[in-house]
C-alpha cells in the first residue's frame, strides 16, 4: 500500500475506509483486491467490477485488459454512464479524472456509491439515509445512559457507541456493564476486533482513525453502515427464526388441537353409543324399587351427565372453530375432520340420543304407572279376600249351636281358619309398604286398609278366644252341681273381669285380685301357697281350677241365709242396699251392674230391695 504523507488526514482516513469498503465487495466475488484507489481504478476495470457487484447486474462488454489510455477512458465512461443511468447525480468528475488518478474526486465518487448503494436504503419515517442511519443507532443505544449519538463523528470516538451496538445485538460477545469506560482505546479496539472476528463486519477503520477528536464523518458512516447491514441481516435471521418458531408453534398447537378435537369427539360419540346401548338393554324387574332406581339414574343422567355432554359438545365445536381460524390466519390449508368425526356426525348422534332419551323417559313412566296400578289391584284383591274371610268367621261364630262339646269342636275349627288369614294379612302389610314406597295414596279397588283389617282380625281372634273360653267355662260349670247359678255367675264374672290377657287363665297377681274381689284376702306367703296348690303344676290358674277352688272354699258357707246375711251386713241394717254400699264392699263393677238389672227397687226408691230378691230366689 502506497503511503500519502502529504495529503490531509481525512483523505488518508477515507482512502483507507473506502479502499476496504471496495475490497469487501470485490473479495466477496473472489476478485483480487485494490491496493491503491488512485492507481487501481485508472483503467476502469476494478470500477466496473465493483459496480456490477453492488448493482447486481452486468455492464456489458468492456476492455478487460486495457493498454491504451483511450481503452482505459472508455472503460471509465462505461462505469460513469451506468451510474448516471441509475439516477445518481455526478458533479465535476469525468473519465480523465479517474484515469489520471485524482484521489479526491475518486473518493467523492466512492462516497456517492456508498451513499446510494449502502446507505440510501437505510431510511426511517421519511428521513434521509443519513438521518435514518443515525436514528437506527440512537434507538439501538437508547437504553445505555453513557452513550449519546448525535452525529457520525465525535459521538463514536470513545468506543462506547460501538460497544453498545455489540451488546445490544450480541450480548454473548461483550459484557457492557463490566467495561472500563475510561479505557477509550481499549474499548474501541475491543469493539472493532469483535465486530470483525465474531460478527464478520469488515474493519474499514483502525483504532487510530476513531481515536481522534473528530473522526471523519464519511468514514464513520461507511463503517457504521456495515454494522447496520450486518445486524439487520442478523435481525432478519432472528426474525425469520422467530417466524419459523412461531410457525412451528402454531402448527404444533394446531396439531394438538386437532388431536384433542378428534380424541374428544370420538370419546363423546362413544359415550352416546354406550348410553344408547345401556337404555336399549335395560330390563325392569317389575318392582317399584327397581323402577324408581332406574328413574333416579335417568334423572341423574339428565341433571349431570347430559349437561356435561352438552358442555363438551360446545367446547368441541369451539375447538374446531379455533383450528380453522388459526389455519386461515396463517394462510394454511383448512382442516377437515376424518369421516365419522365431523360436527355433522356429532349432530346426528346427538339427535339419536335425544330421541332415545324421550323413549326412555316414556318407558320408565309407563312402567311406574303400571306397577302402581298392579300394586293397587293386588292390595285390593288381598284386602277384599281378608275381609270376606273375617266376615265368614264372624258369621260362623255367631251360628254355633248344639251341645257344648260340638260347639267347642266347631269353634276350634273356626280358630284354625285364622292362620291363613294371618298369612294373608302379613302379605297385605308388605303390599301396604310397597304402596307407601310408591307414593300411592288412593285405591278405587277396595275400601279397606291394612290397619282396618288388622283391627278386625284382632277382634275376630278375641271373639273366638272368648267363645272358646265361654264354652270351656260352661262345660266346667255344668259339672259344678253344688253351686247355685248365682254363685256360678258371680265366680265366672269375676274370673272374666280379671282375665286381662283373655287367655281363660289367671296369673298369680290376677288370681289374688279375683279372690279379693270375692272377699277372700290372703297374706303374700299364703297367696303363693294357695296359687301353687290351685294351678296343679300349670303356669296359670284355669277357669276349671278357679271354680274347683271356689267350690272348696264356699261349699259350706254360701247358703241362702248366709247370702242374705251378707247383704244385710253390706247394707249396715238398712232394708235396702245402694250402689255405694256394694262398691264400698269391693263388689266388682260388672256384678254391681248385673245386680242393678235383676234386683227390684225398694219402695222408697233409695236402693235395691235385697230382701224381696232373696225371697224370690229361695225355696220356702
Amino acid at each position: 500500500m502506497t503511503a500519502f504523507p502529504a495529503i490531509p488526514a481525512w483523505v488518508a482516513t477515507q482512502h483507507k475506509a473506502f479502499l476496504r469498503w471496495t475490497n469487501s465487495h470485490l473479495e466477496s466475488r473472489g476478485i483480487a483486491p485494490v491496493q491503491n484507489l488512485d492507481h487501481d481504478f485508472s483503467d476502469g476495470v476494478k470500477l466496473i467490477q465493483l459496480l456490477e457487484i453492488i448493482g447486481n447486474e452486468t455492464l456489458g462488454r468492456y476492455a478487460t485488459r486495457p493498454k491504451l489510455r483511450v481503452q482505459k477512458a472508455e472503460n471509465v465512461i462505461v462505469a460513469l454512464e451506468y451510474i448516471r443511468r441509475r439516477g445518481i447525480q455526478l458533479y465535476n468528475i469525468g473519465a480523465e479524472d479517474i484515469v489520471d488518478g485524482n484521489i479526491k474526486l475518486i473518493l467523492g465518487l466512492l462516497w456517492t456509491l456508498i451513499l446510494n448503494f449502502s446507505i440510501s436504503e437505510i431510511n426511517a419515517e421519511g428521513h434521509t439515509a443519513k438521518e435514518g442511519l443515525l436514528l437506527w443507532c440512537q434507538r439501538k443505544t437508547a437504553l445505555y445512559s453513557d452513550v449519546e449519538i448525535t452525529d457520525f463523528s465525535a459521538s463514536w470516538n470513545n468506543g462506547l457507541a460501538f460497544c453498545a451496538l455489540l451488546d445490544r445485538h450480541r450480548p454473548d460477545l461483550i459484557d457492557y456493564d463490566s467495561l472500563d469506560k475510561s479505557d477509550v482505546k481499549g474499548n474501541i479496539e475491543l469493539a472493532l476486533k469483535l465486530a470483525s472476528e465474531e460478527v464478520g463486519i469488515p474493519q474499514l477503520l483502525d483504532v487510530e482513525d476513531v481515536l481522534v477528536a473528530k473522526p471523519d464523518e464519511r468514514s464513520i458512516m461507511t463503517y457504521v453502515a456495515h454494522w447496520f447491514h450486518a445486524f439487520s441481516a442478523l435481525d432478519k435471521i432472528e426474525t425469520a427464526g422467530r417466524r419459523v418458531e412461531k410457525f412451528v408453534e402454531v402448527m404444533s398447537s394446531t396439531y394438538d388441537l386437532q388431536h384433542s378435537y378428534e380424541t374428544r369427539i370420538n370419546g363423546l360419540l362413544e359415550n352416546f353409543a354406550n348410553q344408547l346401548e345401556n337404555w336399549n338393554t335395560a330390563v325392569f324387574s317389575g318392582t317399584y324399587s327397581d323402577a324408581r332406581a332406574q328413574n333416579e339414574e335417568f334423572s341423574k343422567y339428565k341433571s349431570r351427565l347430559k349437561r356435561s355432554w352438552i358442555a363438551e359438545k360446545t367446547e368441541i365445536t369451539s375447538t374446531l372453530g379455533n383450528i380453522k381460524t388459526k389455519l386461515a390466519t396463517y394462510g394454511l390449508k383448512d382442516y377437515e375432520p376424518p369421516p365419522g368425526l365431523t360436527l355433522a356426525d356429532l349432530d346426528v348422534s346427538w339427535r339419536h340420543l335425544i330421541q332415545a332419551e324421550a323413549v326412555r323417559s316414556k318407558r320408565i313412566n309407563e312402567t311406574i304407572r303400571a306397577i302402581k296400578e298392579n300394586l293397587r289391584k293386588k292390595f285390593a284383591e288381598t284386602a277384599n279376600t281378608i275381609a270376606e274371610k273375617i266376615d265368614s268367621i264372624s258369621i260362623q261364630l255367631v251360628q254355633l249351636d248344639g251341645e257344648l262339646e260340638d260347639q267347642q269342636f266347631q269353634a276350634r275349627k273356626i280358630e284354625q281358619q285364622l292362620g291363613p288369614v294371618k298369612d294373608l294379612l302379613d302379605a297385605l302389610e308388605k303390599l301396604s309398604r310397597d304402596l307407601e314406597e310408591a307414593n300411592v295414596e288412593e285405591n278405587d279397588y277396595t275400601v279397606y286398609s291394612y290397619e282396618e283389617l288388622q283391627y278386625e282380625l284382632t277382634l275376630a281372634q278375641n271373639a273366638i278366644a272368648k267363645k272358646l273360653s265361654f264354652i270351656e267355662n260352661q262345660i266346667v260349670a255344668r259339672s259344678m252341681t253344688n253351686l247355685t247359678p248365682i254363685q256360678l255367675e258371680e265366680f265366672e264374672s269375676v274370673f272374666r273381669y280379671f282375665d286381662k290377657r283373655q287367655q281363660n287363665s289367671l296369673e298369680e297377681v290376677e288370681f289374688a285380685a279375683a279372690l279379693a274381689g270375692l272377699g277372700l284376702v290372703y297374706s303374700e306367703d299364703e297367696m303363693h301357697e294357695v296359687f301353687d296348690d290351685v294351678r296343679e303344676g300349670e303356669p296359670t290358674v284355669s277357669f276349671e281350677h278357679f271354680i274347683h277352688y271356689m267350690v272348696d272354699v264356699t261349699a259350706d258357707q254360701n247358703t241362702a241365709e248366709q247370702v242374705l246375711q251378707s247383704f244385710m251386713e253390706i247394707a249396715e241394717g238398712k232394708p235396702y242396699i245402694t250402689e255405694f254400699d256394694l262398691r264400698n264392699s269391693l263388689v266388682p263393677d260388672p256384678m254391681i251392674e248385673q245386680l242393678e238389672e235383676i234386683m227390684p227397687k225398694d219402695e222408697t226408691g233409695q236402693g235395691l230391695d235385697y230382701i224381696k230378691f232373696m225371697e224370690k230366689l229361695c225355696i220356702n
